[in-house]
């Protein structure tokens, strides 16, 4: 293995703004007072618009510690002006300033249920669910994070005081946790964030692996099942092998519990465990604000030939009997998708390993604990079911939003990698309206 709504600005965070300058430098321009004006306003422009290019590094977890760990699928932003600092401005019509740790500037819990349709649903449902939270090492600082994230936009606490948070080991001590990792840590409080935006009334169970082997994150998620979860989130992967079959029957054949993985971060290409044909895969998308009546529009995230949201038919796991695409004679990925592009990012706190602060990450991990998480607001599935044949059963009908343009590279079946009407790769059958798609 490869070791609110977007017509609602004032539920956002506010920006320090800058705007006497601009204004002085348009008023000379307009004023016709000399071409040496006229060229400083733009130069300031072009400068303005080469510093509003979003630039991202991939979290240290991306990169296996040792060999035969599998990586994380996130990153995290590291310049330029996000999805969400641009709307911002829009709105205000101001300028933002460059993000910095001390204020959000990614996508928080309104912007993610007005753009999935869960604004209704995360305000009534999800008492008495817990979405478990598997991920490797431990975060030391992720009750604390969680507490920073949620107080900020107001949501209801979340502590293992009041019952609603939980952290375990892999064998469900809360005393005796794997050794820290700050690369982990980021990952981790990633996940967490994501759980709260989406189903803010929901407990969450973190279950931290010994390390970031199959075998150890395997046993994470059995514990997480054991512990009672019904909705279990995987960020990471690898490539495939011919063990994965016995993965899925050591680790993944849960009947009566949503468990969602990470397509990947490595653009077109078949991972593992989102091969695994007991789980729901999630891809990634670019989602962006718009005039349409959503309010929203998504594409599939590509940044180049080797990142973007991952795809493909694979190797080795058997075709589940609800998959009838005809190109693909084995699991195909994706089955669904969320938003992933660094660039249209989402708000995280992290504290471990880094400044104490707010961070935008995008990746895959942003995706599937979002997708975890509707499945929760949608209700406890049946015990003998399979949770990632829902969508397939809404395919086609208002229940999702069907993502059809954008591709994460090249492939000889057109829609193992590009965006279309109906089913495809990248995106599955397309996105969240609603939880009417994750019931059974």
């Amino acid at each position: 293995m490869r070791t609110q709504s977007p017509t609602t600005p004032s539920s956002r965070a506010r920006w320090t703004r800058i705007g006497s300058a601009v204004a002085a430098t348009t008023a000379l321009v307009f004023a016709g007072l000399g071409t040496a004006a006229a060229q400083a306003s733009a130069t300031t422009e072009a400068t303005a618009t080469t510093a509003s290019k979003v630039t991202w590094a991939a979290t240290p977890c991306a990169t296996p510690k040792k060999k035969g760990e599998l990586a994380c699928n996130s990153l995290r932003v590291t310049g330029g002006l996000t999805a969400f600092q641009k709307q911002e401005a829009k709105e205000d019509g101001v300028t933002p300033k460059a993000a910095d740790a001390s204020t959000p500037s990614g996508y928080g819990p309104s912007d993610l249920q007005s753009a999935y349709g869960l604004t209704s649903a995360a305000a009534s449902n999800g008492s008495g669910r817990t979405i478990a939270i598997v991920d490797a090492y431990d975060d030391p600082n992720a009750e604390a994070d969680l507490a920073k994230y949620r107080s900020y936009y107001g949501l209801s606490t979340c502590t293992t005081a009041n019952g609603c948070f939980k952290k375990v080991s892999q064998t469900g001590s809360t005393t005796s946790l794997p050794a820290a990792d700050s690369g982990w840590a980021e990952e981790i409080s990633l996940d967490l964030d994501m759980a709260s935006a989406t189903c803010p009334n929901c407990s969450i169970t973190l279950v931290e692996a010994t390390s970031a082997t199959m075998a150890n994150l395997g046993t994470a998620v059995n514990e997480a099942v054991k512990l009672g979860a019904k909705f279990v989130s995987n960020s990471y992967g690898g490539s495939e092998s011919s063990s994965d079959t016995s993965y899925d029957s050591s680790y993944f054949n849960h009947p009566g519990v949503a468990i969602t993985v990470s397509a990947g971060d490595s653009a077109y290409g078949a991972e593992y465990p989102a091969a695994s044909k007991y789980v729901t895969s999630v891809g990634g998308t670019k989602l962006s604000t718009s005039s349409t009546s959503r309010g929203w529009t998504e594409s599939v995230w590509k940044t180049s030939a080797t990142e973007g949201t991952g795809s493909g038919c694979s190797k080795y796991d058997a075709k589940p009997s609800w998959q009838t695409d005809t190109g693909c004679t084995k699991r195909m990925i994706s089955d669904v998708s969320a938003v992933a592009d660094p660039a249209t990012g989402v708000s995280v706190y992290d504290s471990y390993g880094v400044t104490a602060g707010w961070y935008t990450f995008g990746g895959t991990s942003a995706s599937s604990p979002i997708i975890a998480s509707v499945y929760a607001l949608a209700g406890t599935p049946s015990s003998s079911s399979y949770p990632a044949q829902f969508p397939y059963k809404a395919a086609g009908t208002s229940a999702l939003n069907d993502v059809t343009s954008g591709n994460n590279g090249n492939c000889s079946t057109s829609y193992f990698c590009t965006a279309t009407s109906g089913y495809d790769g990248p995106t599955g059958w397309g996105t969240p309206e609603g939880t009417g798609a994750f019931t059974g």
